[in-house]
């Protein structure tokens, strides 16, 4: 259900092991035509307009299906959820597991059912991976101080040609909204840690990666709920973020504390307003020289974060939406076009672990890191590294090779073991590195 930017490398995936497997595939999407026109005609695979308020018609579909694959907005993911339960079907998303969700798991039990949550990138392959390094580490008999993990979906350095580092290889409503949904929450040496989505994108950390240079992490969203998913209860510090490259957090800071990713109200005539007048609207400033020296002075808006809002056009005659809309969808109209991943572009994921653990009287830092660029701008790094986790769980689940049910999380070796192995396969791998520290 849903065949968006993220969905290509998974129904390649599907496609491919549709034969030896015996799989039929139906895809739903809004748009069928245009979601079709990126894949290859084959006999297993067929497509149906998808209406995902329309519960009959999806009561319809899933009738006929062993499994679901939600790939729509997180948001639907309860409803869709709500129907496999009655209809008696194993379901897989790739969006973090919401407390409506959670409710779910005794029910999903009861019916012998596999509700399969974070299956993707982040979350997703985060889990998977830091847990293969967690149960390691453990065999070992060691114990583990310290835990960081960094994800960020970027554009690759041969196709990166913009002053922000950043071009759109995901959904562009999330890329705005990144944050947005309350304070981060982490621990470091033993301290709670909370800051507040205005002050998120101000307070940043350096990680370096060899070969890649050095990007920016932010943190994301509640970290300390983790401790208990990954068996780390007791320890002393745990932090969960997200990487973009330099500058870019100084300048996104500016935008989330202008207020131009609010959702709360609409901006009236959008269609006869340009981004200089609204710019003018938030600042309560009167003319171009005010409203830049304001930024330089207020926001503390260096020439480079400048140049960068001057690039998305912060400061021009161009009009912010063609209707009414709230601020943060006209910036995602902006954003749309000027990040956009042309014909040509490449994206790059990168994924950062970073373990202080003690062994045997030694205090050990194990890293270990993901660069993955993507195939084109259809099978981009994004759609493998979201797709190919859950085409690998779907076949777990049809196969029978995940004995647990109910509402999970890819934390347990069934699951994660063999997607690991898999995505090795695949080339998605990571680099891991040993230092003794004292």
């Amino acid at each position: 259900m849903g065949a968006g930017r993220s969905s290509s490398s998974l129904i390649q995936y599907l496609e491919d092991h549709a034969v030896s497997e015996n799989w039929t595939i139906r895809i739903g999407d809004a748009d069928v035509k245009k979601a079709a026109l990126r894949f290859s005609v084959a006999k297993s695979l067929s497509w149906f307009k998808l209406d995902a308020q329309d519960l009959a018609l999806c009561r319809v579909e899933m009738e006929a299906s062993d499994l679901v694959i939600s790939m729509l907005p997180a948001f639907m993911h309860p409803m869709i959820a709500n129907l496999c339960l009655e209809s008696g079907k194993h379901l897989i998303t790739p969006s973090y597991v919401s407390d409506e969700l959670t409710k779910m798991h005794e029910t999903a039990v009861s019916k012998g059912l596999v509700f399969l949550n974070e299956m993707g990138l982040d979350p997703g392959i985060d889990h998977m991976s830091a847990m293969a390094i967690i149960e390691d580490i453990r065999r070992r008999g060691g114990e583990i101080e310290s835990f960081e993990s960094f994800t960020g979906g970027l554009v690759a350095p041969e196709s990166d040609d913009n002053p922000w580092h950043y071009k759109i290889s995901w959904n562009p409503r999330n890329i705005v909204m990144a944050g947005a949904g309350g304070s981060a929450k982490y621990l470091a040496n033993g301290h709670y840690n909370y800051i507040p989505y205005h002050q998120l994108f101000g307070r940043t950390a350096v990680i370096s990666i060899e070969n890649y240079g050095e990007f920016e992490g932010y943190a994301n969203r509640d970290s300390l709920k983790y401790r208990s998913v990954y068996g780390l209860n007791d320890i002393p510090s745990l932090m969960r973020g997200t990487l973009r490259k330099a500058p870019f957090c100084q300048a996104w800071n500016v935008i989330v504390n202008l207020g131009l990713t609010d959702e709360s109200f609409q901006i009236e005539n959008a269609n006869k307003l340009t981004w200089a007048d609204l710019l003018f609207a938030f600042t309560g400033k009167a003319n171009l020289p005010e409203l830049k020296s304001y930024l330089r002075e207020y926001y503390r808006a260096g020439e480079e974060v400048m140049q960068m809002l001057e690039w998305l056009g912060m400061f021009s005659e161009k009009k912010i939406a063609p209707t009414d809309c709230t601020p943060a969808l006209a910036l995602q109209y902006l954003l749309e076009e000027k990040w956009l991943l042309g014909d040509d572009d490449k994206d790059m994921v990168v994924m950062y672990h970073r373990f202080i653990y003690r062994l045997e009287n030694q205090k050990i830092e194990h890293t270990a890191n993901l660069i993955d660029i993507g195939l084109d701008s259809v099978h981009t790094s994004m759609a493998r590294t979201v797709g190919l986790p859950v085409g690998i769980a779907a076949k777990l689940i049809l196969n029978g090779d995940i004995s647990q049910r109910g509402v999970l999380l890819p934390v347990h070796k069934e699951i994660f073991l063999p997607v690991m192995n898999e995505l090795t396969t695949l080339g998605i791998r990571f680099n891991e590195t040993h230092r003794v520290m004292e």
